[in-house]
């Protein structure tokens, strides 16, 4: 925070006089154009995210700004002397059909150290923390889904104490403070390089430090459309093993590709009641509908039949001492679950998948997200009540 004040009160009296003028009223946040989505987290030092993340490609806007705490319009005199609860923030505007919430989760984490409790760099206090700010259930299960794999990967060798919190308010900073690091290259230079901040990146990250795709979380689910386009046109091919372990989460790995099972009732999509489709987390290809999805009470997803047939295989398993038939994606061969002859009707079927083997996609993305052709399914649904 000092080093902070020393930079932003150094330079040509222009500047200086700026700063001591009036600054502009704090508005709320306007909401993004329908076409654009949006998403909102704490990572320190406001300048410096808002330069890390306006380079993700598929990022429209970014505004610097105030969330987390108590006070209405608060000043940056407020937020900074640590009174009001609020973390120095960032809101990204950004394009889903170029970039996915997973996708600007990773590059969030590759622009912070999340395991540090105290603040960001050299910039100290709870106004510091890192944080992301969720609006609505979707993002909820993705922050929360690509936090659970950042821990489980071991690659940072402290706990992760980012915050995963609903949205409250967002203020937006004042004037001077959007878009600093253009106005004033040189001191945000000097900022940045004296608060070590891309020193500890590298320690932290190595060559991903500041870019979108990694090998620890979310990237195997974030990338499962990607091969949906070549599984249509039957070009396909599976990733080899040592590829997978590096897009895919440890428990994805050991659930899809060594037949692993799931804790239930502690699994991503077994209570999830939003409407949308389940596709495999390798290839992409649809499997089930939320259309079909029911609560068996077994504590995982359940479904009564698939989306595809096609896209969903069944083989004798005889392991663990009991005759079950195994259920796999067609063209991945993913090891999605078990089918029961237990279900309602009509099919007295239970298809019971892992969700470590799906990745879901809202009704509402469909189209953004490469699988309009089963936009039509929820249409139809929502017409007939």
């Amino acid at each position: 925070m000092k080093l902070r004040m020393a930079v932003f009160s150094a330079g040509v009296v222009l500047v200086g006089l700026w700063l001591l003028g009036p600054s502009l009223p704090v508005r709320g946040a306007a909401p993004p154009p329908a076409s654009l989505a949006r998403a909102t987290f704490a990572g320190g030092c406001f300048w410096c995210m808002e330069a890390s993340l306006e380079k993700v490609p598929g990022v429209v806007s970014v505004v610097s700004g105030y969330a987390g705490g108590r006070v209405k319009n608060p000043s940056y005199e407020q937020v900074s002397g640590g009174t009001t609860g609020h973390a120095e923030s960032v809101q990204v505007a950004y394009d889903p059909a170029r970039l996915t919430y997973e996708q600007l989760l990773e590059a969030f984490w590759h622009n912070v150290d999340p395991t540090d409790p105290g603040g960001q760099f050299c910039d100290r206090g709870h106004q510091y923390r890192t944080a992301i700010f969720y609006e609505g259930e979707t993002q909820k299960r993705a922050a929360e889904e690509s936090k659970r794999a950042l821990e489980t990967s071991g690659r940072l060798k402290k706990p992760v104490v980012t915050e995963v919190v609903s949205l409250e308010a967002f203020y937006p900073a004042e004037d001077y403070h959007q878009d600093f690091y253009k106005k004033n290259p040189l001191r945000y230079m000097t900022y940045r390089a004296a608060c070590g901040r891309d020193r500890r990146l590298a320690e932290l990250w190595g060559g991903e430090a500041g870019k979108v795709a990694s090998g620890h979380g979310t990237s195997g689910a974030t990338g499962a459309g990607k091969g949906w386009p070549t599984v249509k046109d039957g070009t396909f091919k599976k990733p080899p093993a040592d590829e997978l372990k590096k897009t895919l989460t440890p428990l994805q790995y050991q659930v899809t590709q060594q037949s692993g099972t799931e804790r239930a009732f502690s699994n991503e999509y077994w209570n999830n009641h939003e409407p949308g489709i389940y596709v495999d987390v390798v290839s992409g290809e649809p499997l089930f509908s939320s259309l079909d999805k029911f609560d068996s009470g077994s504590g995982w997803p359940s479904f009564t039949r698939p989306l595809e047939k096609a896209n969903v295989e069944q083989r004798t398993d005889i392991s663990a001492g009991m005759l079950r038939s195994e259920v796999r994606s067609k063209h991945a061969g993913s090891h999605l679950g078990h089918v029961f002859d237990d279900g309602p009707k009509p099919t007295g079927l239970r298809y019971c998948i892992n969700s470590a083997a799906l990745r879901f996609i809202p009704a509402a993305k469909l189209e953004a997200e490469g699988y309009g052709e089963y936009g039509k399914l929820f249409e139809k649904s929502a017409s007939s009540r």
